[in-house]
Order: C-alpha cells, then structure tokens, then sequence
C-alpha cells in the first residue's frame, strides 16, 4: 500500500471529542486516520470509533483501529497492533486479505522478525521521547532510523515524538510516512486548532520531494 506522507492518530486521551477532533483532521486534509483508546473500550467508545469509521468512509480516508482486532472487524476497518498485542498472523485470519494490517515495532530484531508478518505496513520508534505511551521504548533516533530503514521490505511509519520541527528529517531519513500524535492534539482549545496543525502537517510533508 502506499502510506500517506502524514499519519495522524486520534488519541482519545487527548480531546475531548474525538468525533468532532476526527472531523477537524479529515477537513483538514488528512488520508489516513488511527483511532487509538488505550483504555476500557465501552459501548460508548466502540460508537465514537463508528462515528469516526463513518467520517471516514465519507471522506475517503483509510481507517485504522488501534489495538483491537474485533472492533476493526465490525467496523470494517484496519488494524494497527503492537509487539504485546494480537500477532500478526492471527489478525490476518479474522480480518482476511484485503484488510489493512500495521505492525509496531522498535528495534532491529523485531523490525526483522516484521518481514515474515503479513502486514501491509510497518511502524518503527519511537523516534524521539513520547509522552503518549506510560512505558515507551528508548528512543531509536534519526541515524538509527536511516540504519535501520533498508531492513524494512514494507512502507515504514515513522512514530513517536515526531513534531513539524522534525517531520521532515524523519522523512529524509528513510520513512515513508510521519504519524503525529501530540503535535497535532496536545493544547489544542478548539476542533479548528486541530484543523489548522492538520493542514501545516499535511503541507509541510508533501512539500518535500519524495524519498528515492
């Protein structure tokens, strides 16, 4: 698949309405979309991630879900798991083949043991320090990021501590695409703060010429 340059995921955590924030980043040109909820998923939330599905799929833009392969199931989603989380494998058996399957991963052996993993894409980090997850992984760092980038056959995810000063640089070092998380939701008091990181984030990496 080809992974949109800007990759934004909705972290729940970090607004108030994730429906009206998913609304602001798909006006706000965005082509792809993570929904991710880290904690209790209740009736409530599962209806908030089909509100977003439906922006979505209106919208035009690919929808992931985070972590939970039965919601992505129902929802007719992708899927984005981590190194604790389903296997790959197994996704792929309840999601079938032309479901969009992501994979996490943070250093050289699991971005190896990723290339036997049917999955469409890959994430490495994070990249720099993060404040979006309770126990990160060390920071890998851009010159580890350009090591490390020829190892994957699949488009590569640049994550985790990634802001518009440093986009750029994460792209020029190998990864296909750049996902944002606290950059693009962190202090913003309104849904059109969120719209308007949304289109600097999103001009400012298809400014760049493409990585060959």
């Amino acid at each position: 698949m080809n992974v949109p340059r800007f990759y934004p995921v909705l972290d729940t955590s970090y607004c108030s309405d994730p429906v009206e924030a998913a609304r602001a980043i798909l006006d706000g040109g965005a082509r792809i979309l993570q929904f991710r909820h880290k904690s209790a998923f209740s009736r409530a939330v599962f209806e908030t991630a089909r509100a977003v599905a439906d922006l979505c799929r209106t919208a035009g833009a690919i929808f992931i879900v985070n972590d939970r392969a039965d919601v992505a199931m129902l929802l007719e989603a992708g899927l984005h798991v981590g190194q604790r989380d389903l296997a790959p494998r197994d996704a792929r058996r309840l999601l079938g083949d032309e479901a969009i399957v992501g994979f996490s991963t943070h250093n050289e052996a699991q971005l190896r043991a990723a290339a036997y993993e049917p999955v469409d894409y890959v994430a490495l980090g994070p990249i720099f320090g993060t404040t979006s997850k309770d126990r990160p992984d060390p920071a890998i760092g851009l010159e580890e990021l350009r090591r490390l980038r020829p190892l994957a056959a699949k488009p590569l995810v640049a994550i985790g501590g990634i802001a518009r000063a440093t986009a750029l640089a994460a792209l020029e070092a190998g990864a296909d695409s750049v996902a944002a998380i606290g950059d693009l939701l962190a202090g913003c008091a309104s849904a059109a703060d969120i719209g308007r990181r949304t289109e600097e984030w999103r001009q400012l990496t298809n400014g760049l010429t493409p990585v060959s």
